[in-house]
């Protein structure tokens, strides 16, 4: 019964252990991220780029802006998304 009992503790300790470092790897992740995002704003985009990606929209053509853009910058495809959205709503209105 005691080596129920020192297992069982045992277990707990661990999986305490476990969801600490589970929180603390989610705490550098949102870090990361906030770095990410403060220099993907600092970024300038070539105006070349910025002509093609908008000629790529004013034929219909999205997606290729999407990926000429994470080609250029090397950003993931949720900030390319965002970007090439945003040059659509405020450039080409």
């Amino acid at each position: 019964m005691n080596y129920t009992v020192g297992f069982g503790l045992m277990a707990i300790g661990l999986l305490l252990g476990i969801s600490a470092s589970i929180s603390q790897i989610r705490n550098d992740i949102k870090r990361i991220n906030t770095n990410v995002n403060r220099i993907a704003k600092q970024v300038v985009v070539p105006d070349t780029v910025t002509d093609e990606l908008k000629g790529l929209l004013l034929e219909g053509e999205r997606i290729k802006a999407i990926k000429k853009y994470r080609e250029v910058t090397g950003f993931g495809l949720v900030e390319a998304k965002e970007y090439v959205d945003s040059l659509k709503e405020t450039e080409l209105k």
